[in-house]
């Protein structure tokens, strides 16, 4: 595959109603980062940065997706933080080969959030 980007940008205040509705939360996040969001002073622009990470990393893995033949949707893409609180990814086993492969850089105001997702050739 060759190198890829994916970039998301959302508005904070959208989740303000999205984030209320269980099911919303069931369908796009995993249990892990519904806990980590919530307990954050600023939430909504934990779960809105959170969204846009998964939705940069499904556009920078589009082909990758399409080539596995399996269906991936946003719970299947995880973020989490790693030892030093950098973001990274966890993906799916269909997708595991690009684990390593995949950068993510996540940042946030009080009205939008952004991320941008690169895999590397």
């Amino acid at each position: 595959m060759k190198p890829s980007l994916g970039v998301d940008i959302e508005e904070v205040a959208r989740f303000r109603k999205l984030v209320r509705n269980k099911r919303f939360l069931k369908r796009i996040y995993t249990d892990a980062e519904v806990t980590y969001c919530s307990t954050k002073k600023n939430s909504l622009q934990h779960f809105a940065v959170r969204f846009a990470a998964k939705e940069a990393v499904w556009k920078a893995l589009s082909e990758a997706i399409r080539k596995s033949k399996k269906t991936v949707g946003h719970r299947d893409i995880g973020v989490r933080n790693d030892p030093s609180g950098r973001p990274e990814v966890v993906l799916p086993d269909s997708l595991r080969r690009y684990r390593t492969k995949i950068s993510l850089s996540l940042s946030h105001s009080k009205t939008h959030v952004v991320a941008v997702a690169l895999v590397a050739g």
